[in-house]
């Protein structure tokens, strides 16, 4: 079967002529199935793969937090909620936490395990009584295998601007049965949690809690099987010495943001955690001439610029490079140019050829 692959990126608009989809591999897959032919194994070759520009991973809170699925653990009652409630009242408000910087939007909170007016004193004494639109609370829903995901879906399709949703706890929506511990049962129902995510590019926060046996790794002390943590795009462990410590260390691990061990202090006049330290200094990435460059080419006054490659080769004399490594160079590093130097990058075909749009874009 001929595939024709095309090229896009992140922000690009509907209508161009041609351009290449992210789920290009997905459509050959489900258009092989419905021939009936699912033998065949979809390959593409390194150079094809550089050949695509992907969309980037949208932090929610940047260094901290990305669309996908993550669990939260702790032990119960070690104050889980309260940084549930805090986090997403920071991402609703779009007020920075400890530090990071945080990116607005609704949050949806399943606080499956409390009432309506515990959520009203808890907030209250957290943040006051000044209201928040884009901050939802439900404390019933159905569970992941009767209905969850409709429920889900439909409150995403009314708040399209959704970025968090938060299921506490994961005991509350999944099956009981008498496979509910083993791998393969823990592995899907983070699988079905993780599908959903990606395909509205959000994040669920998964709040569930440790098993009573001690490890020197803290997440093997996730209750149930490796599964869960497997499917999982990455985890935070919560844990304290004692249950009346007001200090708690939290620690995370994920595939789109670096390993960090934080402490943290528990206000009970205001009921907030409060960073005191993070014992693990995130890693820099060094700057990129060539990122940067581009950067210098876009201003306020000129906000977009189109071209062929060789063109855009001719405005960066001090970048020396072929214009099929300098497109690669782009498409590899689009996701980058984005969130770090707020440039949407473009390619695609025309009569003319293979044309690029670099464009200054707002958050």
């Amino acid at each position: 079967m001929d595939v024709n692959k095309k090229e896009t990126a992140p922000n690009s608009s509907a209508g161009t002529e041609e351009k290449q989809s992210p789920n290009t591999i997905n459509e050959i897959i489900t258009d092989l199935t419905e021939k009936g032919n699912i033998d065949r194994l979809i390959t593409c070759t390194l150079e094809e793969l550089y050949d695509n520009a992907f969309p980037p991973k949208k932090p929610i809170v940047e260094n901290f937090l990305y669309t996908g699925t993550y669990l939260f653990v702790g032990a119960p009652k070690i104050g889980k909620s309260f940084l549930m409630a805090q986090l997403g009242y920071h991402i609703s408000m779009g007020i920075d936490l400890w530090g990071y910087k945080v990116h607005k939007g609704t949050v949806l909170y399943l606080a499956l395990e409390d009432t309506d007016a515990r959520i009203q004193m808890r907030l209250s004494r957290m943040f006051g009584m000044e209201g928040c639109e884009n901050f939802y609370f439900a404390t019933r829903s159905k569970s992941l295998n009767y209905g969850l995901e409709a429920q889900l879906e439909q409150f995403v399709t009314e708040h399209p601007d959704t970025r968090l949703i938060i299921i506490d706890t994961l005991q509350k929506v999944r099956e009981a049965g008498g496979d509910k511990f083993s791998y393969a049962s823990d592995y899907d129902i983070v699988t079905k949690l993780k599908t959903f995510s990606d395909k509205h590019d959000i994040c669920l926060l998964v709040v569930h809690h440790t098993r009573k046996m001690e490890s020197t790794d803290s997440f093997d002390m996730i209750s149930g099987t490796n599964g869960l943590l497997g499917a999982a795009d990455g985890a935070f462990v919560m844990q304290k010495e004692k249950r009346t410590d007001n200090r708690a260390v939290l620690e995370l691990a994920g595939r789109d943001q670096q390993d960090q061990r934080l402490l943290l202090d528990f206000d009970r006049d205001r009921c907030i955690w409060v960073l005191k330290q993070a014992e693990t200094e995130l890693w820099k990435e060094p700057e990129d001439p060539v990122l940067d460059a581009i950067a210098n080419v876009l201003t306020e006054d000129s906000p977009i610029w189109n071209g062929t490659a060789s063109e855009l080769l001719q405005v960066l004399p001090e970048i020396d490079m072929q214009p099929n490594m300098i497109t690669r160079k782009l498409n590899i590093c689009a996701g980058k140019l984005l969130i770090d130097y707020g440039i949407s990058y473009e390619s695609r075909r025309n009569h003319s050829g293979r044309m690029i749009k670099l464009e200054l874009v707002k958050e």
